[in-house]
């Protein structure tokens, strides 16, 4: 490559990793999701044309700054080797359809708030968030499945008992379900114990155990397997990072592996010399 072409990516690259830009384009994200909020209200129906030049603004920025990031890459390829820029490649071209033409306005509309989700693809953190909860949806489906049992057991059992109390809330095992979902979010959930206990005065034990199942064993399950998961994201970023005690720990591993090589190296150079050594008295 020519020296000005290197001389000029090398600035791209500088201003891609600059703070500042990084901050203004956290801030044109935020004013792409105030614009597309704004117009959801009657009273800005006077600003559209204002609106509409905002949004167009924006869309220009985003498209600008996007290719700065892909000409800082020194291989192209490799831009759209990180799915989170395939990911801003994506909204920034689907946010290219126009707004005027009627048949594509909705479509335009509602891939512009998407928009709104490049602010994880800029914040490290919310990558790790993100990323944290993608990994913990098949250890939570266990749990989930296991929770769906429990409420097919207290559902049947509830139709059965209550069904003659209140028919529309435990009329069959579906209508149960949901009012079981309804007790498990404390939604006036005391109204439909107090209708039942006026019939089966025993009836508190059925509310209170299935209450302790789900909300406190199952939600905590599920809380403890989101930070299992953000505890090992945040030691991988930390360690890609070299920053924080899993770095030094893998660098003391890294460090103690070498000196056992080196060890093992010097032990086979002694035992090999020992060999050829001639016996004590005999001379050479």
């Amino acid at each position: 490559m020519s020296e000005p072409f290197n001389t000029w990516q090398s600035r791209l690259e500088a201003l891609r990793s600059n703070k500042i830009f990084e901050g203004v384009v956290i801030a044109i994200i935020v004013v792409s999701a105030l614009v597309i909020g704004a117009k959801t209200y009657e009273e800005t129906s006077r600003f559209e044309q204002w609106l509409l030049y905002l949004d167009v603004g924006v869309t220009v920025f985003f498209l600008v700054e996007i290719l700065i990031r892909m000409a800082a890459e020194r291989d192209l390829r490799s831009f759209f080797k990180r799915g989170w820029n395939v990911f801003d490649f994506v909204i920034v071209t689907a946010s290219l359809i126009p707004m005027d033409d009627s048949e594509m306005v909705l479509l335009a509309r509602l891939l512009r708030i998407f928009r709104v989700l490049r602010l994880v693809s800029m914040i490290p953190e919310l990558q790790m968030l993100l990323v944290a909860l993608v990994k913990s949806i098949p250890r939570m489906g266990y749990v989930a499945l296991l929770m769906f049992i429990i409420f097919y057991i207290y559902a049947a059992f509830g139709s059965f008992l209550f069904a003659e109390v209140d028919e529309f809330l435990w009329g069959n095992i579906a209508t149960a379900m949901l009012t079981l979902f309804r007790i498990a979010t404390f939604e006036d959930w005391t109204d439909v114990m107090y209708a039942t206990q006026e019939v089966y005065a025993w009836s508190w034990i059925y509310y209170l155990t299935f209450i302790f199942l789900t909300a406190f064993i199952f939600l905590n399950m599920m809380i403890g397997i989101v930070l299992d998961v953000m505890q090992k994201e945040s030691d991988k970023q930390a360690l890609e990072n070299g920053e924080g005690d899993t770095a030094e720990l893998h660098n003391m591993h890294d460090d103690i592996r070498r000196l056992q090589t080196q060890l093992d190296r010097m032990e086979a150079s002694l035992s090999a010399s020992n060999t050829h050594e001639p016996p004590k008295g005999i001379d050479k």
